[in-house]
């Protein structure tokens, strides 16, 4: 309770008040709540949580230029993001795509080059990618399907859309018997990793398209449960993908040769203005 408001009459008064918020604080409601009374969290735990080391040990620091690799291409795409913005931190999320476009995932090694170019923690980039569902901070398949299944999607059957992406993925899965262990038989078979990673994903801003998936960060819609099979087929063997149900290339709403408003080409702001004379034309039409 804020000492700044009233106390309630019969509550006892504290002793006195927290002076700093790094002080431990007990976690849950209290005894009916379920919690121990001896679970205390603080701020330095938290902080040390987020950048993945003990609460005792100092932070990493910033890793030495001299002592980390960053490929040529990765620092300019890197250092190009950040003189768009006033302060260097702005540039994080642009860096990681940088790295997740390089690598295929937010590797370990990917995030120490990045943070190497900005001058920043591996800690604090590692946070920002963890926070982001889009970031990847372990390995995914080579191509990657989004399909949406928020009410607009799901309301023409989002859900039946994303299951058949998965059978189409899971259907050309091969299964490989694992190396027999010494003095046995061969173990359990195990898949082979998948080259395609699908799932569902709320909400890709494109309603109009329902039901809709995004392809390898490109839109195709409205979706069939067969264009499934195909666009899977396609990604597999570097085919063009839906080529007749991509976002790009469908045409804008009205066609593409639609006149314009005749109200919005005769307002004085968009009729053209006439061009002024030029200093010496004006200066000779004077003496005359």
């Amino acid at each position: 309770m804020s000492p700044l408001l009233p106390k309630p009459s019969g509550e006892p008064e504290p002793e006195s008040w927290p002076d700093t918020i790094d002080e431990p604080r007990e976690l849950g409601g209290g005894e009916d709540a379920g919690a121990q009374p001896d679970q205390t969290i603080s701020i330095a735990a938290l902080e040390a949580s987020l950048e993945q080391r003990e609460p005792e040990r100092d932070p990493a620091p910033v890793p030495e230029p001299s002592e980390v690799e960053v490929p040529t291409a990765l620092r300019r795409e890197i250092e190009r993001a950040m003189r768009r913005y006033p302060e260097k931190r702005s540039a994080s999320i642009p860096a990681l795509w940088a790295v997740q476009r390089r690598y295929g995932w937010c590797t370990p090694e990917g995030i120490e080059q990045a943070a190497t170019v900005m001058g920043l923690t591996p800690g604090y980039l590692q946070s920002v990618a963890s926070f982001y569902d889009l970031f990847h901070l372990e390995p995914r398949g080579e191509h990657q399907v989004l399909v949406c299944t928020n009410i607009s999607c799901w309301l023409r059957g989002a859900d039946d859309l994303l299951e058949a992406f998965k059978d189409a993925v899971a259907r050309d899965r091969v299964a490989t018997p694992s190396a027999p262990e010494p003095g046995g038989s061969a173990g359990e078979a195990e898949q082979t990793p998948d080259d395609v990673w699908v799932r569902g994903f709320e909400c890709l801003g494109a309603c109009d398209l329902a039901p809709m998936a995004s392809i390898d960060e490109r839109y195709y819609g409205p979706l069939e449960d067969a264009d499934a099979v195909a666009a899977i087929e396609a990604l597999r063997s570097g085919d063009e993908v839906l080529p007749k149900k991509r976002l790009e290339d469908r045409e804008a709403a009205g066609g593409r040769r639609q006149a314009a408003d005749n109200r919005i080409t005769a307002h004085p702001v968009n009729k053209p203005k006439r061009p002024r004379p030029k200093r010496a034309a004006r200066k000779k039409a004077g003496r005359k």
